[in-house]
């Protein structure tokens, strides 16, 4: 089961959490979230990294320019799309850097996957390959950390496991309810945020280490192949 920790903005509670055993941690540069990160922490966090923990970039709406520019000085090779990035942004930036993955973030709500299924045919025809989808929950307003729980109903019964990207399950998820999560939606990866928080952008480390011992219990997945 590959597991990340996402929003981290902190030197120090960084570190703690990579000793924890997750396989990436989330560095979130989108403005305005609480748990938003400047470059100089990122790039500060990234290289007291352990080597098995993959530092991924979270951006919304940000230019090409801006994401190529903070995965360089930050050392990020994983990028995570959580706005409204057309296919043929994805296009661009594996044009200008075909070192990076990337990992497309979905809102599913009740429109269920139409939408996703568009931007997947269209990266197809762009030649684009994602590493993984993230499914979050739809929240108006909000383009994730809303704490909500992606409808796992939904994503069992209409995601097209053979043929689209390895879901990674993200969304409302915690220590509680992250084994009977897996079992419900057998993801390849699992994503959290607020629900091992003390405060916005803060992990609680005992709240971390129950849910990776609790996610680890599941079934083991590999992480991303260099």
């Amino acid at each position: 089961m590959w597991i990340k920790i996402c929003g981290l903005n902190d030197t120090q509670n960084a570190r703690e959490v990579a000793q924890l055993g997750p396989d990436a941690i989330g560095l979130n540069f989108y403005g305005r979230s609480p748990r938003s990160v400047s470059i100089e922490i990122a790039a500060k966090i990234v290289s007291d990294l352990p080597e098995n923990v993959e530092p991924v970039g979270l951006f919304v709406n940000h230019s090409v320019d801006e994401i190529l520019r903070t995965c360089r000085e930050c050392a990020i090779r994983t990028v995570q799309l959580h706005g409204d990035e057309p296919p043929e942004q994805l296009a661009e930036l594996a044009s200008a850097n075909p070192d990076l993955r990337f990992i497309r973030a979905y809102r599913l709500g009740e429109q269920g996957f139409a939408a996703l299924t568009v931007q997947l045919e269209r990266c197809k025809e762009l030649g684009v390959g994602l590493d993984a989808c993230l499914i979050d929950a739809k929240v108006d307003g909000m383009y994730g950390g809303s704490g909500k729980q992606a409808p796992r109903t939904v994503i069992r019964s209409e995601y097209r496991y053979d043929e689209w990207p390895p879901i990674v399950l993200a969304g409302g998820l915690n220590a509680v309810n992250i084994s009977q999560a897996i079992a419900e939606v057998r993801p390849w990866g699992i994503d959290v945020s607020s629900g091992v928080e003390s405060r916005p952008g803060v992990k609680d480390i005992e709240q971390v280490s129950s849910f990776v011992r609790s996610a680890r219990g599941r079934l083991e997945q590999k992480p991303f192949t260099e």
